[in-house]
C-alpha cells in the first residue's frame, strides 16, 4: 500500500466540528501554551476538567497538533528574515530539496502556485548566513534559480488562529 508523504498536516477527522469553546481554547493556547487547565478554564468559562477533556479531544482529532514556545529571533541571533522563491526543473518537491528542512535556518517550506515552485521562509544571522544558505540551495541539482526577499520590518507574525472572520460581503438579504 502506498504511503501518503505529500502532506505535513494531519487531519484525523474530528467526530464533530469545532464549537465556540474549542476555538476559544485554541486561541488561548496560541497566546500562551503554558497555561494550566485551571487558568485556561477561567479564561474560556469552563471547569478545569472540562477543558482538559476538550484539549484531549482536540489533540486526538488533530486540530491541536502540539503546544510550543515562540522564540525571539534576536535572542538567538537570527535577525535576518527572508523569503526565498525556488525555481526547479520539473516538480519542485524532491527528496533533495526537502532535505533543506534539516537546516535550522529554514523555518517553512511551501509548494506554491504562480511563477515559482517552492517558497521558503528562512532566518539567518546576517546576509552572509543567507548567502551560505543560498549556496546550499543551489547545490541541489534540480534548482534552477532563486529570488530572495529580505524583510525590513515585520508588522504581524503569528501562528494559525482558531477564530473565523465572517465572509465578505455578507450574504444578500432576501427580498420580500
Amino acid at each position: 500500500m502506498p504511503q501518503k508523504t505529500d502532506s505535513v498536516r494531519r487531519n484525523h477527522g474530528a467526530a464533530r466540528g469545532l464549537d465556540a469553546f474549542d476555538r476559544k481554547i485554541l486561541g488561548e493556547l496560541v497566546a500562551d501554551s503554558g497555561l494550566s487547565y485551571a487558568k485556561l478554564g477561567e479564561r474560556v468559562g469552563l471547569s478545569a476538567p472540562a477543558v482538559h477533556e476538550r484539549v484531549k479531544r482536540l489533540r486526538k482529532s488533530g486540530a491541536l497538533i502540539r503546544t510550543s514556545a515562540m522564540i525571539d529571533a534576536q535572542a538567538v541571533d537570527k535577525t535576518l528574515l527572508a523569503f526565498v522563491h525556488v525555481d526547479t526543473k520539473g516538480w519542485g518537491k524532491t527528496p533533495e530539496l526537502m532535505d533543506l528542512a534539516n537546516h535550522p535556518e529554514v523555518e517553512e517550506i511551501h509548494s506554491v502556485a504562480g511563477d515559482t515552485c517552492m517558497l521558503l521562509k528562512v532566518r539567518t544571522r546576517d546576509t552572509h548566513g543567507l548567502e551560505g544558505l543560498l549556496a546550499q540551495i543551489y547545490a541541489v541539482d534540480s534548482v534552477k534559480a532563486t529570488r530572495s526577499y529580505v524583510v525590513l520590518s515585520t508588522y504581524l507574525e503569528r501562528p494559525v488562529q482558531a477564530e473565523l472572520t465572517e465572509s465578505w460581503p455578507p450574504p444578500a438579504m432576501p427580498r420580500r
